[in-house]
């Protein structure tokens, strides 16, 4: 669920429970103007603390629950690593480098490329999945692929 999902569930709820946008932000608050944003989808960052002030009003719960990885998070990374060269490096050979921190020379660039552009949840859905069928800890594998970015001196600011 993103900001913008929560203040339509918003707007549903003020409406539902008969209150005004001014009602709603006197009982949390906030300004009518911080509600009517919310609720259009035109704010951007509002706070936990905030958002919460709202749902107690409302009498609304946010949750959070885990979003479940998918299973092919090593094929997918393996094709975005190769995505621009002519030899692809397959799932089981970027399993292996993952796994063992070592990855063939020939593969430099193909870890440099999901090293700096692949988005971080295809990364982490690669990392669990090597873990899982590997026994080798995730973080063991985290491990390699910091070092591997500090080696390859990535620019990415996630790995400084």
């Amino acid at each position: 669920m993103d900001i913008k999902d929560i203040g339509k569930v918003v707007a549903n709820s003020r409406v539902a429970l008969g209150l005004s946008q001014e009602q709603l932000a006197h009982f949390s608050g906030l300004s009518r103007v911080t509600v009517n944003e919310l609720e259009n989808g035109a704010i951007v960052e509002l706070g936990v603390t905030k958002v919460a002030a709202i749902l107690a009003v409302l009498g609304v719960h946010l949750t959070a629950s885990a979003n479940k990885l998918k299973k092919n998070g090593l094929s997918m990374a393996a094709v975005t690593a190769s995505v621009s060269y002519k030899d692809n490096m397959s799932a089981g050979a970027l399993m292996k480098a993952l796994v063992t921190g070592v990855y063939p020379s020939k593969y430099l660039p193909h870890i440099a490329t999901l090293i700096d552009e692949a988005p971080i949840q295809m990364l982490t859905t690669a990392v669990k999945e090597a873990s899982d069928k590997s026994g080798v800890a995730p973080k063991k594998i985290w491990q390699h692929v910091t070092q591997w970015a500090q080696d390859l001196q990535s620019p990415r600011s996630v790995w400084q």
